[in-house]
């Protein structure tokens, strides 16, 4: 294992295994914060027309292509982390940061009950900090890092299960077997759920905030965010719905597939709703 100290306060850390290239970012007073490296790569992003429960704005399907690689946080922003950043200094005066926001408290559950605005200023103020790119994924980085290569509903397979994913047990998918509701989140990683990049809790536990904004179909999608999956895919009317993903705690098991997409007003926020970050190369947009 190599380890090389920064002037940002972080850590590069390379080893053999699972995880092979991950930094780890210093917010301060003992809090960290995990990004992992996502490969360069192409994937098919929607979801085939005979799979289960499939809505149809999940399609058409379609190749989306990463020309460079993108760092991702290994869990969604914890409340630990959300604290750490929200006492900073504010980048847009307009949109403070409770650091007490969420309704289920514990350092290690995700944040939750964080709008659109709030989850993108707590970027901003991360870019202050570190001098870095973070930003909320778009639509296709999320999906690509979910499925790890995988084309299947969930990136364990056909199915999922309480034991590994925290959903509404009474509402399995496919041959799933009913289980555990446990009606709040659960603390980041509790589960063991990591996907083959080493990502944890992509389906359920919080909704997680993506930097698009809805579009009913792919229909339209410009070419420029097929080639490029880092270019989001924005209207012309800021206050549109943007892009939640993964499901939660309160959503039914097929609601947290790959492929499920959901649209929320940007200002509105719930108790299901949070966010991870993405970090990118120097390049800005």
């Amino acid at each position: 294992m190599r380890v090389v100290q920064t002037q940002t306060r972080t850590r590069i850390i390379r080893r053999t295994g699972t995880i092979e290239n991950y930094y780890i970012e210093d917010l301060g007073n003992g809090v960290e914060l995990i990004m992992l490296a996502i490969p360069e790569g192409h994937f098919t992003m929607g979801s085939p027309p005979e799979e289960l429960e499939r809505q149809g704005d999940e399609g058409p399907q379609h190749e989306v292509y990463f020309p460079q690689g993108f760092f991702m946080g290994m869990y969604p922003i914890t409340q630990a982390q959300w604290k750490a950043v929200a006492r900073l200094d504010p980048v847009n005066k307009a949109y403070s940061l409770n650091p007490d926001c969420s309704n289920f408290k514990g350092d290690d559950l995700p944040v939750e009950n964080v709008n659109w605005y709030e989850a993108k200023e707590f970027c901003d103020r991360l870019n202050t900090l570190t001098k870095r790119n973070y930003d909320l994924p778009t639509e296709a980085e999320w999906e690509y890092a979910c499925r790890a290569g995988t084309t299947t509903p969930f990136y364990f397979g056909e199915t999922i299960a309480t034991e590994v994913v925290n959903y509404h047990g009474n509402n399995p998918y496919g041959r799933g077997s009913k289980g555990e509701y446990r009606g709040k989140t659960t603390p980041v990683g509790s589960l063991r759920s990591a996907n083959a990049w080493g990502l944890n809790d992509m389906h359920g536990n919080v909704w997680e905030w993506c930097l698009d904004h809805w579009h009913s179909s792919y229909t339209e999608k410009p070419e420029e965010c097929k080639q490029d999956g880092s270019i989001a895919w924005l209207s012309s009317d800021k206050s549109k719905s943007r892009l939640l993903r993964g499901g939660s705690w309160l959503s039914n098991a097929r609601n947290c597939r790959s492929a499920y997409r959901y649209g929320y007003s940007p200002a509105s926020r719930g108790g299901s709703d949070g966010f991870r970050v993405v970090c990118r190369s120097s390049r800005t947009r």
